[in-house]
């Protein structure tokens, strides 16, 4: 890292280092597989070649650039010297300058052109890649992170690598070449005057390394502030209907201005040392300052008689390049860094295994579904479900219920295999879920969750997601059955409406294009959680109305928040610490006074204190 970067480490360059850290940990961290090194190196692999060759033109480019500014000592040197001028030796150093310039440019141009297009190549192979590879991991794996983190390795990381690419790895290795080969030429000059030409970098290495002691830990702090900031904002933003409702609006903007004073108050003593550091590490290597010791030292040398005032020609022109590479080291070494870091969440993800996908692809003859001594954990050590035996009818419904983290909607998503079982195993028709190809399982099973996935596209694309060769009359039928179609039209281009674009929906608006999708896909078995949670009247009666066509002839797994939807259920399975602890019909079971009657107990008294206008809804199934 170089002064410069030091510099705009409070700064511009700071501010993006702070943002990526906050980015990464509200992202999530990636899983450490290989080293960041490591990985770099292993998605740079299919470049490798072309970035050889590019770095090899840009060192040629980089002794090139020199030529004409020897030359032009050279000749300044044969001009002043006692005796009579060769002119066939002016023209031939001139001849050696032009070639000079004209195989710069042309290096230089191949060089900016190789990378360029090689780090074109990389980009789409590396998201051709990770869309591919996307497209096998368990469905689970999404539930678990966010679409910001898919999304930030997906564009932001590779897009970090283009400059490394473009850009960091030749002005790297110009770099470094450049002030060797001036200084190698300085010193067949005079090798006393070319090291003394650096008396100032040691200088500029010990005021460096003062100004970088303890920035680690600085900016460990200046993370965590910078986290605190975005949680205040967060919780104000999130909360800030319940802080007014309760007239505590101005205790949570206290917070969020305590959070930015105190990081201002941090942010600046430190930007201010660095900053008086980096001024005076800056000033020391500063072509200016670089003349003056040229000059300051060619003086002294010429008048002991220890160099002819010609030969400090050579260091005005050349010295005053020999550190200016160090800031150009310092900004290739922080994009270096970057791009290592964002290779390393690239490969992680990469790195995920994929869905097996087993090489039988059986083809189930019914659509029955049973759990055979299913457990299942998702870090290999605690169960969330330990022996599991179930069986749904075609054509059933079963509701799955229990107390919040009782495994209810982990006992779901196995079911359209968003996970793989630890221990035991599904069927479908009898053949393992494990042996039906993925394609022809999603054709069987859909499912419909609170959290609605809408992409962004028409609502046309959203609705036919599962099924895209859908006629107009298929999907206008759909949008009807799910209660949505009128909201459809009504928008500006109607199903050709780009959903975030030309239109948003509501939370409820957004469930019935989720349900006119399954309806639309129409999978004979159905996986629902509770889709009203989170509706507000009127849409929760649309939702249901739109549910009791989606559901009439499927085989029905509900996960069931409120009992009172549920209570015609053909089973009833209570779940309690991942193990099934009751089963049966709602009759029997509140009779049986187990944990289900206490669940229902508590949900009417919950009924009793909520005042409402009409009687809570059931699913109903029309045939």
């Amino acid at each position: 890292m170089s002064a410069d970067t030091a510099t705009r480490a409070p700064n511009t360059r700071g501010r993006r280092v702070g943002q990526q850290a906050a980015a990464d940990e509200a992202a999530g961290d990636v899983r450490q597989g290989p080293s960041e090194a490591k990985a770099l190196a292993a998605l740079l692999a299919p470049i490798r070649g072309r970035l050889i060759l590019a770095i090899a033109l840009q060192v040629i480019s980089s002794v090139a650039s020199l030529v004409p500014f020897v030359a032009v000592a050279e000749l300044g040197r044969a001009l002043l010297a006692a005796g009579p001028v060769d002119e066939g030796r002016m023209w031939r150093i001139v001849g050696w300058a032009a070639f000079g310039l004209l195989l710069r440019f042309v290096t230089l141009a191949a060089a900016s052109g190789i990378t360029h297009f090689a780090d074109v190549q990389l980009q789409l192979q590396i998201r051709r890649r990770l869309a591919a590879h996307l497209g096998r991991v368990p469905l689970g794996w999404f539930t678990e992170r966010s679409t910001g983190q898919v999304k930030k390795a997906v564009q932001d990381d590779v897009a970090a690598m283009h400059h490394l690419v473009g850009h960091a790895l030749p002005d790297l290795a110009a770099a470094v070449v450049t002030p060797l080969a001036a200084l190698a030429y300085l010193l067949w000059v005079d090798w006393r005057l070319a090291l003394l030409t650096l008396v100032t970098v040691p200088l500029f290495i010990a005021v460096y390394a003062v100004m970088m002691s303890g920035n680690p830990e600085k900016m460990d702090r200046y993370n965590a502030a910078l986290a605190r900031i975005n949680t205040a904002v967060v919780e104000f933003v999130q909360g800030i209907a319940v802080v007014k409702a309760f007239g505590q609006a101005r205790r949570a903007h206290r917070r969020f201005l305590e959070a930015t004073d105190d990081f201002a108050d941090f942010f600046g003593a430190w930007a201010a040392g660095i900053i008086r550091a980096e001024a005076v590490a800056s000033a020391l290597v500063a072509p200016p300052v670089m003349l003056l010791v040229v000059l300051g030292w060619g003086t002294w040398f010429t008048a002991e008689g220890w160099a002819a005032p010609v030969d400090v020609l050579p260091f005005a022109l050349l010295g005053l390049g020999l550190t200016a590479p160090v800031l150009t080291l310092g900004h290739g070494a922080d994009e270096l860094r970057l791009a290592r870091q964002a290779a390393g969440r690239v490969l992680a993800i990469l790195d995920t295994p994929s869905m097996p996908e087993s090489a039988a692809s059986q083809t189930p003859k019914s659509n029955q579904v049973e759990y055979r001594g299913v457990g299942f954990s998702y870090d290999g050590q605690s169960d969330v479900l330990t022996g599991i035996d179930l069986t749904l009818q075609p054509g059933t419904v079963t509701a799955v219920v229990g107390p919040s983290g009782s495994g209810k909607s982990t006992l779901a998503a196995l079911l359209p295999r968003f996970h793989d079982v630890t221990n035991g195993v599904i069927t479908l028709g009898g053949i393992d879920l494990r042996d039906i190809p993925s394609e022809a399982l999603y054709r069987r099973v859909g499912f419909v969750f609170q959290q609605v996935q809408l992409i962004r596209g028409t609502v046309r694309d959203n609705i036919t997601l599962a099924r895209p060769d859908a006629t107009d009359d298929e999907l206008h039928a759909a949008a009807r059955a799910a209660q949505i179609h009128d909201r459809i039209i009504a928008l500006p281009d109607g199903y050709d409406t780009i959903l975030g674009v030309g239109a948003h929906l509501s939370g409820g608006e957004a469930q019935r294009i989720s349900i006119a999708r399954a309806l639309l896909a129409d999978a004979p078995i159905l996986v629902l959680d509770e889709a009203t949670a989170f509706a507000d009247p009127e849409s929760e009666a649309a939702i249901q109305d739109a549910l009791s066509t989606l559901v009439a002839g499927r085989t029905l797994l509900v996960i069931a928040h409120r009992l009172s939807t549920v209570v015609d259920a053909d089973q009833i399975v209570v779940l309690d610490g991942g193990r099934i602890v009751e089963h049966g019909r709602h009759t029997d079971l509140v009779a049986a006074r187990g944990q289900y009657a206490s669940l229902w107990q508590a949900h009417e008294r919950t009924g009793r204190w909520a005042p409402r206008t009409e009687t809570p809804q059931t699913l109903e199934v029309t045939t």
